[in-house]
């Protein structure tokens, strides 16, 4: 089998494509997209977010300590896009965009209405890491829309339609392929 040898790489993917809303302690809000992004543990729910500190959004959420990280879907596809190469210094994106500012429950930093979920979280850690700095949160809330959970009440990726990112593409995520356990559950 032949294979390639490359220099190092951000190579872990797709990662999900999250639209990253804040609020300043002046009250003035943003919305960015962001792909580093992921689960760090169970208990206490803690998740990252990884923005390079000329963002504008990157000083939101340095003074204030909380974000919402909004999962996207096919349907938010244009203004995932948007919101990661246009910058809330020139513009309003929520505006621009048609995105509504949802109310969070634990934070002031809205949430996306149109999002399938919401996480809202409280920064506990700050890592200087190089070109971005990483945002280790608490996830203190979570807002699902009611029309992408499945008839138990769990969220429906296939309803969801979310969407993932990698290396300057968006892709839609596919069927489900297996229930976790499923290659060792003996069959009758």
């Amino acid at each position: 089998m032949a294979r390639q040898y490359w220099k190092p790489g951000n190579m872990l993917c797709p990662v999900p494509a999250v639209l990253v809303s804040c609020r300043d302690r002046a009250g003035k809000t943003n919305v960015m997209t962001a792909a580093w992004t992921g689960n760090l543990c169970s208990d206490p729910v803690m998740v990252s977010v990884s923005i390079r500190p000329e963002r504008y959004s990157f000083h939101m959420i340095e003074e204030t300590g909380e974000f919402v990280l909004n999962l996207t879907n096919r349907s938010l596809c244009r203004a995932t896009d948007y919101c990661g190469v246009v910058s809330g210094r020139d513009e309003d994106k929520f505006q621009k965009m048609g995105l509504t500012e949802a109310k969070s429950r634990m934070i002031k930093a809205p949430g996306i209405e149109q999002s399938p979920v919401s996480l809202e979280c409280v920064v506990k850690q700050r890592l200087d890491l190089g070109t971005h700095v990483c945002f280790v949160a608490e996830v203190v809330s979570v807002d699902v829309d009611d029309k992408y959970l499945d008839e138990e009440g769990r969220l429906d990726l296939e309803k969801a339609d979310l969407i993932a990112y990698s290396h300057g593409q968006y892709y839609a995520l596919g069927e489900k392929l297996g229930k976790f356990g499923f290659s060792v559950k003996k069959t009758k």
